[in-house]
């Protein structure tokens, strides 16, 4: 059974940085297909972040060079170290993963099996 479990949320101002956990059991996550995606009220959810169990990282345009997911393997823990944040990153974070995804689907949520319960980011101006 794999479980997720985000940490790291909170608030911050306009141009700060946050770094948001993921932990995982019942999975080892460098053979993992994993990524992050949020969701602020009334908005659609979005894939944000994603990396394959071979290290090949994607990224939403909106995030390119300001965000960076990465793996603590030694901790089976998922990163997101979010960078330059602007109060449009304010939104519910997840963490998802699953045991294989097509390329072309990574960041899409409709296609990872298991999910972590959320951690609110809010960015003010």
């Amino acid at each position: 059974q794999v479980q997720l479990v985000e940490s790291g949320g909170g608030s911050v101002q306009a141009g700060g940085s946050l770094r948001l956990s993921c932990a995982a059991s019942g999975v080892s996550i460098g053979g993992y297909y994993m990524a992050w995606f949020r969701q602020a009220p009334g908005k659609e959810r979005e894939g944000v972040a994603a990396i394959d169990k071979n290290g090949r990282t994607d990224y939403a345009d909106s995030v390119k060079g300001r965000f960076t997911i990465s793996q603590d393997n030694a901790n089976n823990t998922l990163i997101l170290q979010m960078n330059t944040m602007k109060p449009e990153d304010s939104a519910m974070y997840y963490c998802a993963g699953d045991h294989w995804i097509p390329r072309w689907a990574v960041l899409r949520g409709d296609r990872y099996a298991a999910w972590g319960q959320g951690t609110p980011v809010t960015v003010s101006s």
